[in-house]
């Protein structure tokens, strides 16, 4: 599989939403995707982080941006994580984990010596065409949303 960098055609997806519905990137054509992935719902960072983009929900929006949360995690479970959170983004169930393969998000990690596959914290900011713009790889979360709309509004000139 090729690697994913900035200036290259964005992997297409498609994956189960939690309210039911479906996500495509063929489905966002003319408006930027903020694709972040994150290891498990309901977990510290990975809430701050879903929190933190849905606080910007509307700057995202009004930059002609959708932003979409991807985890491995069962549509249930992101279904009762929005609504424990309120969260306001799409949050992207990747159960059988090939949008995280497509984006190089499935990733060897370790813990206290211990080796295991996990999801990479990564965002990726794909424009109107499709081309990716922007990569940040093992985010951190603080200020991280911040970042990317900022990057977002510079990509549509507001």
């Amino acid at each position: 599989m090729p690697e994913i960098t900035e200036g290259s055609k964005a992997p297409a997806f498609d994956m189960a939403t939690d309210n039911e519905g479906r996500a495509r990137l063929s489905d966002f054509a003319g408006k930027t995707v903020v694709l972040y992935f994150y290891p498990k719902a309901d977990t510290p960072g990975c809430t701050t982080e879903g929190q933190d983009f849905s606080a910007l929900f509307d700057e995202f929006a009004a930059a002609n941006a959708v932003v979409i949360g991807v985890s491995r995690d069962a549509v249930k479970k992101l279904e009762r994580f929005r609504a424990k959170h309120d969260l306001k983004v799409i949050l992207g169930s990747d159960e059988d984990g090939t949008v995280c393969e497509a984006f190089g998000t499935w990733v060897q990690k370790q813990l206290y010596g211990r080796e295991y596959m996990g999801v990479e914290r990564a965002t990726f900011v794909i424009d109107g065409q499709g081309t990716i713009r922007q990569i940040w790889h093992k985010v951190k979360v603080k200020a991280h949303a911040m970042a990317v709309l900022e990057v977002v509004r510079t990509l549509q000139g507001v």
